[in-house]
């Protein structure tokens, strides 16, 4: 069976653009075929504000992976890639969240879907109406561009224009 999996990737140190391609990359070869990808986003740290700028970028997957096995494989590559848990909220080489998972509500020790606190977020809500404005969150039932539209995040979120040297799918 296939699955369609959101995947939010973010990342504020290091070569942010060249880190974010690597990681659809290895999505791309250890998850499925991306079937979407969002534009590019930068904004100001969210919840711990004294680090640098993320960059954020929104992928949709097609893959037979179970969710289980997901959390592990997304891991897997945060650490491929150099990332470093030291406190919550903290600065990253890459981070790698699970929005949704099909229509889905899913409750394990390691992994709530849909991301509980995707509604609360400009810098998750922004790429994903890019790509998937009327997808409707299966716990609160509003669309992506309603909850965009109902957002009171105030922090700013750029579009950038994709890198032309980055691969597009």
């Amino acid at each position: 069976m296939t699955n369609s999996v959101v995947i939010l990737l973010g990342a504020n140190l290091g070569d942010k653009f060249s880190t974010m391609a690597n990681a659809v990359e290895e999505l791309k070869n250890s998850v499925g075929e991306i079937s979407k990808i969002s534009s590019i986003y930068e904004t100001d740290a969210w919840g711990k504000e004294d680090q640098p700028s993320y960059l954020n970028q929104v992928v949709e997957v097609q893959t037979g992976i179970s969710a289980d096995d997901l959390i592990h494989i997304t891991q897997d590559i945060e650490n491929k890639l150099g990332r470093v848990r030291k406190e919550k909220w903290g600065a990253r080489i890459i981070d790698i969240d699970i929005l949704f998972y099909n229509h889905d509500i899913i409750e394990l020790e390691n992994l709530k879907v849909p991301h509980p606190w995707l509604q609360e977020r400009r810098f998750t809500l922004e790429p994903l109406t890019e790509i998937l404005p009327n997808y409707l969150h299966p716990v609160l039932n509003l669309s992506i561009r309603d909850l965009l539209l109902q957002c009171d995040d105030p922090l700013e979120v750029k579009k950038l224009v994709k890198e032309t040297n980055h691969p597009t799918y």
